[in-house]
């Protein structure tokens, strides 16, 4: 009974235990990866060549190519790859909308699709819109009406107040359109429900519902 007491194994003692021994399993593990990094490619971030494709697209008029990790969004393959920071990312979930880019002139939520995905397409994002010397009349339409507060999401709303007026003059319906048979109107209401998808934490819709109207107006 001694001898059987000597190894009597309490709850603690085997919590103990195997939290010893996971945390010796895992230190020759870390042990290579931090020598591979400071020799050769570190095999625990090295990436198969068969995830990586090679994409080209057209972006603001110019054909652009990459070798992408198949991953990659569009969004950072833009922000990162190519260096066009004006599109933002906010929520990373599509539900936000500061990423909203054009892709063969329809709005998309850049971070939900993968750059893969675009071979061949031609994509236009804020930094396609205009120049500080020859802007867009909806990013005019924006300083005018005072359209932002910290601007984090107007690339993303502007490009989205583009595409929904285009989107209303192509008959396009929306939730809150009374008749998908005729001629739908640029109206307050449908401008609302199409830019919904697009929040401002600032609160300045009023502002920018104005703006958009007002770009409304002037095509008109």
């Amino acid at each position: 009974m001694s001898k059987l007491s000597d190894f009597e194994i309490t709850r603690r003692n085997l919590l103990i235990g195997s939290a010893t021994t996971t945390a010796s399993l895992a230190l020759p593990k870390f042990s290579f990866a931090q020598e591979k990094n400071t020799g050769q490619a570190s095999s625990v971030t090295t990436i198969p060549n068969s995830a990586m494709t090679e994409v080209g697209f057209t972006v603001n008029g110019e054909a652009r190519k990459l070798t992408a990790d198949n991953r990659l969004t569009l969004l950072d393959a833009l922000r990162e790859s190519l260096q066009l920071s004006g599109t933002k990312k906010g929520c990373d979930h599509g539900q936000c909308g500061a990423c909203t880019v054009m892709v063969n002139g329809r709005r998309i939520n850049s971070c939900l699709s993968l750059a893969v995905m675009h071979e061949g397409d031609e994509i236009t994002t804020i930094e396609g819109l205009g120049t500080p010397e020859g802007l867009d009349p909806m990013q005019v339409a924006f300083i005018e009406h005072d359209g932002y507060q910290c601007g984090y999401c107007t690339p993303g709303q502007i490009c989205s107040a583009k595409a929904t007026l285009e989107e209303i003059r192509a008959g396009i319906p929306s939730h809150v359109t009374e008749d998908i048979t005729g001629e739908i109107q640029i109206t307050s209401a449908e401008i609302r429900e199409r830019m919904s998808g697009n929040l401002c934490r600032c609160g300045a819709y009023a502002n920018i519902l104005d703006a958009i109207e007002h770009v409304a107006e002037d095509k008109a």
